[in-house]
């Protein structure tokens, strides 16, 4: 991460409490936040990365603070990997610019391994709890991919995630296309015998013959 880019997250860290219009806007964010799912997503990456990633308080403050330094969501992201791991050093840090550092690594990540940009949280999301359904909603779709993927890398229960929609592709043979042309030339009609007597040039005049 830049460190000027660091910076400005850790200055938007630091703003005071929300008021008025931006209080009550928080308010719905929050109520978006499902303590169901969280149990489940609790369980997977449990699951998925073993007893060493430890066990938040129940409720949404402890799940903030359980993924808020990133360790836990690059163990996550690495655990899907087949090969390499996506993170290369996961270093547990006090400080507010590494953990945030290792939310974006996690988050380049999870777009690498194919989460949708309009499924990402952003990492203010989660360091300053300012969207922690959108986080939810990222692990949602990172859970759904890996049980998809279905290249045993997986560890869970299948049933916690829904299996994303696949391009359902068809392909025909050239001696099946040559056929489909057939037809669409046959219900075209054919133009033998067809005779432009009797027409005008495109853009000129039609001759009116009066009989007298």
């Amino acid at each position: 991460m830049h460190p000027l880019f660091a910076l400005k997250l850790c200055k938007m860290a630091n703003k005071g409490p929300a008021y008025g219009l931006s209080r009550e806007v928080q308010s719905k964010i929050d109520k978006k936040y499902d303590p169901e799912l969280e149990d489940r997503l609790v369980q997977w990456i449990i699951a998925q990365c073993g007893d060493s990633v430890g066990k938040p308080q129940p409720g949404k403050q402890g799940f903030q603070q359980w993924l808020k330094d990133g360790c836990v969501l690059c163990e996550l992201i690495n655990s899907l990997a087949k090969d390499s791991k996506p993170v290369k050093k996961i270093q547990s840090s006090s400080m507010a610019f590494k953990q945030m550092e290792q939310i974006s690594q996690f988050l380049g990540a999870a777009e690498r391994y194919g989460v949708t940009k309009t499924d990402m949280f952003q990492t203010v999301d989660l360091w300053e709890g300012k969207d922690l359904a959108a986080v939810q909603m990222t692990l949602l779709s990172l859970g759904s991919l890996a049980v998809t993927k279905d290249d045993g890398c997986y560890r869970g229960d299948p049933s916690w995630f829904h299996k994303k929609s696949q391009e359902n592709k068809r392909e025909f043979s050239d001696e099946q296309l040559k056929e489909g042309q057939s037809v669409i030339g046959l219900q075209m009609g054919t133009n033998k015998g067809a005779s432009q007597a009797g027409m005008t040039g495109y853009g000129r005049p039609r001759q009116i013959l009066n009989n007298q």
